[in-house]
């Protein structure tokens, strides 16, 4: 059975060939370790590794989690979907939330967010209009954009998205790579600085991502192994 070193050995040798491949910076693509189901040992352990960015669906079993290991300088990013009851705790205890894929979330979390606080959020694009995925359509996105941008305690930093099971991830992830340069160009001068983000691709197609431009992948199986 590997080990969680040697999982994270194999993670980013694969990463790291990837960049190679699509001449990109190493420095351009960070690991988020998806640590849903797994202890807080485990997540500690790939701390002490190196790892720096978890992720988190689910919000009670993350709680508990982020202060379990408060005492870490780790970076939590919400990626479970979002109901309007949770906005509070989501908008104290995570500094990103890749899944805001209606204005009224983003209203809720840039309102609860903690004096003082700027939390980093990204929308998420259901580029292949799956009914069975969560995500604004591409075509409402130069909207919520433009309006997302201009919340308080809020800044809006790019695009996620999850493929359908079915979608070709070549075409899908450079499909969200080009409606993000095209939603740049929509935005104020003041705010196109802050849009630097895209976050796609997960263990199994990982590579097809980071060809693409992904700039945060989120990987759980690969580095935790099978969840129980």
């Amino acid at each position: 059975m590997t080990t969680l070193n040697q999982r994270l050995d194999q993670l980013n040798e694969r990463i790291q060939t990837a960049c190679a491949s699509s001449n990109r910076a190493l420095s351009e693509v960070l690991l988020i370790g998806v640590s849903k189901y797994q202890p807080g040992q485990s997540v500690a352990q790939a701390h002490e590794l190196g790892l720096t960015d978890f992720g988190e669906n689910y919000l009670q079993e993350a709680a508990e989690k982020i202060q379990s290991l408060g005492d870490k300088p780790l970076t939590w990013h919400f990626i479970g979907s979002i109901q309007s009851n949770k906005t509070k705790v989501i908008a104290e205890s995570f500094q990103w939330v890749h899944t805001v894929d209606r204005l009224k979330i983003a209203q809720r979390l840039s309102s609860q967010c903690p004096e003082g606080k700027v939390l980093n959020i990204l929308l998420q694009v259901n580029v292949d209009n799956d009914p069975n995925k969560s995500g604004a359509s591409p075509e409402a996105c130069i909207d919520l954009v433009k309006q997302m941008s201009n919340l308080p305690n809020l800044k809006l930093r790019g695009l996620m998205t999850i493929l359908s099971q079915d979608t070709d991830p070549r075409v899908g992830y450079e499909t969200v790579a080009q409606l993000h340069a095209e939603l740049k160009g929509e935005l104020h001068p003041a705010f196109t600085a802050a849009w630097d983000t895209l976050s796609m691709g997960m263990t199994g197609d990982l590579e097809h991502a980071i060809a693409a431009g992904a700039t945060m992948i989120r990987v759980g199986t690969a580095l935790f192994g099978p969840r129980e």
